[in-house]
């Protein structure tokens, strides 16, 4: 018996879920920031353009904005590229850094949870934008983050931060 289509975009669902909330064969986002004191997230890297703190704030800028995009079609994103990154190089406390984490799991959870609803149809295209859907936005999140949770665990490597 083929599977039918619901069938199949349940699997996709699954598997996109699976990818969200476990790691793998690879350290995730989380695994990447955890146990970072606030001033090695914003120690200056010699020989690379962006500490820890900048590249996970501009994870958490993409995100947000890719959450936003996807639940509010009248969501503007910021400009490009300057809006997508901190304004400043380092937080100012552990405050600022723990509001960095926080953001970056509150809006994972919140696509998260938009994935694991029962009518969240991934494969439409959204009214607004130019053909982005669910599966679309949510493949980006992946690659975004994959990309750079090689550049923060690069960093740690390169400091002595990594197990």
């Amino acid at each position: 018996m083929e599977p039918t289509i619901t069938h199949l975009i349940k699997q996709l669902k699954d598997q996109l879920l699976d990818r969200f909330t476990s790691s793998g064969a690879h350290a995730d986002l989380f695994d990447a920031l955890h146990g970072l004191s606030w001033e090695q997230a914003g120690q200056k890297q010699k020989n690379f353009p962006y500490n820890i703190w900048q590249l996970a704030e501009h994870i958490r800028i993409a995100q947000y904005d890719i959450v936003e995009f996807c639940r509010n079609p009248e969501y503007r994103s910021p400009d490009w590229p300057l809006g997508y990154w901190p304004k400043k190089s380092s937080p100012e406390g552990s405050k600022e850094w723990k509001q960095t984490l926080d953001n970056i799991k509150a809006d994972h959870e919140l696509f998260v949870d938009w994935l694991k609803r029962g009518d969240a149809d991934i494969l439409k295209r959204f009214e607004h934008g130019t053909g982005q859907s669910l599966f679309n936005e949510a493949l980006l999140i992946m690659d975004h983050n994959a990309y750079h949770v090689g550049q923060i665990i690069l960093i740690r490597k390169l400091n002595g931060w990594w197990h």
